[in-house]
């Protein structure tokens, strides 16, 4: 039996984009000789659709989209289509109105539904808001071999790989009981870094101790903030690894199952595919794949954003020409009088090297509008923060007014770092569409700037930047030089912050580890530090609720898994935040 995974990238809500692509992924798969074809978790309206469940015309619109697919699919080929169906007991028995389904169609006919178990309600998912779990295991029967159903979750409750459990059922070991021949899951699983590497020993393991191959198809490319991965695969009872598809790209992946040896065997391609050989260069393609899909799902073609000389508008411009071609980038100089001459010199060198058009608008006179007209509210006080905000205001407004006289999106340029203590501007740095790196840390943002550089050196000059490029992709000074916003004399971000390696531990354990401050402590690091840091994250919250979108790419994101209040007194310090603080 042939066995095809169409490893689809769904634009949500585009039942009919969705449709087709799922049935051109059919007839590639019949043509290749597949009796069976599996698609992602909800590929038919793309994951995750959050509140659209809501509306009751987009589910009965996607149920009449499933059996107008079923006449389209080729007969002899079955498929499993990720899809909704409605829980006809809810409102007698209670229960969600909806069910996380996967319809098996076969012959122009939906043959069977099944539902998913294990509903996952942790950091950005919230399917318990939406679905009724199943209460059954999902199995069923093609060319009289049985095969078990799985959708995402309901695999990753093994409590002997993750040493606990998560749910009172493991519909694994309900399928091998049952004796199934083999597990197929359905997935739509987003991507952190290493995500890849832990599915796959996860899925090794299963596969081992429940004694039976397991198939699994992953959704690719992004969704708002989320980025999907792909890497379908595939492993054997024996947990060795059968067959991969590509990484952050779309792909149709073909095994065979064996009826005689019981086992899967690799068709196309011949071998797994090769992963990203490192966490920059896995972490380069998943901000590339994000930003063009946010960029294209959006319909946006082309984009804006402000060119500083600094490393991290320097990281997005490489990564949006990546994403959508250099012609298609615009970067804006926008020189004070407290820039440096390196500063314009460093852009014009980066955008040199990138190939990306510029365009320079001075903002002197513009600050100096701005002064005269609260010169009277101001006086009696000293220059400070409001002014050098102000600044920032001024470059922001100006790069919304570019990006809405054109069409473009605007990319902001704010680091994760920057992010969590508020070291960035409201409606200054952080106007934007999208904040493409707003879950990188600074000291991430210099490895994958170096990464780049290096592949440059190497020869291997990534997709979509100038062939001939070189000897450098990001300036040497802009790698070389103190990081510093530029909104007064001299000044440099170790000012106000510890050093960005300092920071990024601190802020890694504090965000991403749940420590406590003296556990930090503990680790080593200066007491006022930590305590600075921790209420810095605090206060910062109002900022980062109006934030753009940004791309996930850690498993703790400033995104739609954060979830703190803003209205809050608590420190992880063990201090209480006063109204004054």
């Amino acid at each position: 039996m042939k066995i095809a995974i169409a490893q689809l990238n769904p634009t949500i809500g585009d039942l009919a984009g969705n449709a087709q692509a799922i049935v051109q992924a059919a007839q590639q798969a019949a043509n290749q000789g597949a009796r069976l074809l599996l698609t992602p978790e909800l590929s038919l309206c793309g994951y995750p659709p959050r509140d659209l469940l809501l509306n009751p015309s987009f589910i009965a619109e996607l149920s009449d989209t499933l059996q107008t697919i079923a006449q389209q699919l080729p007969n002899g080929l079955a498929a499993l289509v990720g899809t909704v169906e409605t829980n006809a007991q809810a409102s007698q028995q209670g229960g969600k109105p909806l069910f996380n389904s996967v319809a098996l169609i076969e012959n122009g006919q939906v043959k069977q539904i099944f539902h998913k178990r294990l509903l996952p309600t942790y950091d950005v998912f919230d399917e318990d808001r939406y679905f009724e779990p199943g209460n059954q295991s999902n199995h069923f029967y093609l060319d009289d071999v049985h095969i078990g159903l799985t959708v995402c979750e309901d695999l990753w409750n093994d409590e002997e790989f993750w040493g606990k459990r998560n749910y009172a059922d493991n519909p694994i070991a309900d399928l091998a009981e049952l004796q199934v021949a083999f597990t197929v899951n359905l997935s739509a699983s987003p991507y952190s870094i290493g995500k890849q590497q832990i599915r796959e020993r996860m899925l090794q393991h299963t596969a081992q101790r429940f004694n039976q191959p397991i198939v699994y198809a992953n959704q690719v490319g992004a969704n708002d903030d989320l980025i999907f991965d792909g890497g379908s695969f595939a492993v054997n009872r024996d947990g060795s690894l059968v067959s991969r598809a590509q990484c952050f790209a779309p792909d149709l992946l073909l095994i065979e199952y064996d009826v005689t040896t019981q086992t899967l065997i690799p068709q196309v391609p011949a071998s797994p595919t090769v992963l990203p050989t490192s966490a920059d260069a896995e972490i380069w393609l998943a901000l590339v794949l994000g930003v063009r899909d946010y960029a294209r799902k959006c319909g946006f073609s082309k984009a804006v954003l402000g060119l500083s000389g600094g490393i991290d508008s320097a990281l997005v411009a490489a990564i949006a020409a990546a994403a959508l071609g250099a012609d298609n980038v615009l970067g804006i100089l926008m020189p004070s009088p407290y820039s440096s001459d390196h500063s314009i010199t460093d852009a014009l060198d980066l955008a040199h090297n990138l190939g990306i058009k510029t365009q320079t608008i001075p903002i002197g006179d513009a600050m100096a509008a701005f002064d005269r007209s609260l010169a009277e509210i101001f006086t009696g006080t000293e220059f400070g923060v409001a002014e050098e905000n102000i600044q920032s205001r001024i470059r922001g407004t100006l790069l919304m007014g570019v990006a809405n006289k054109f069409g473009y999106l605007l990319i902001s340029t704010g680091n994760k770092s920057e992010m969590a203590v508020g070291y960035c501007t409201l409606y200054g740095d952080m106007n934007g569409g999208l904040a493409a790196i707003a879950d990188v840390p600074k000291t991430r943002v210099y490895s994958l700037c170096e990464w780049l550089n290096q592949q440059v050196k190497q020869g291997q000059i990534p997709a979509n930047l100038p062939a001939t490029i070189g000897p450098e992709i990001i300036p040497t000074h802009i790698l070389t030089k103190p990081p510093s916003a530029e909104l007064k004399p001299g000044q440099v971000d170790q000012d106000s912050l510890p050093p960005y390696d300092v920071l990024d531990d601190i802020l890694a354990r504090l965000v991403e580890n749940h420590e406590s401050a003296e556990q930090i402590i503990a680790a080593g690091f200066d007491r006022a530090v930590v305590q600075k840091i921790a209420r810095l994250v605090k206060i910062a919250e109002f900022k980062r609720r109006q934030a753009a979108p940004g791309l996930k790419i850690t498993d703790r994101a400033f995104g739609t898994g954060w979830r703190m209040p803003i209205a809050q007194r608590w420190l992880p310090t063990g201090q209480v935040v006063t109204p004054t603080s």
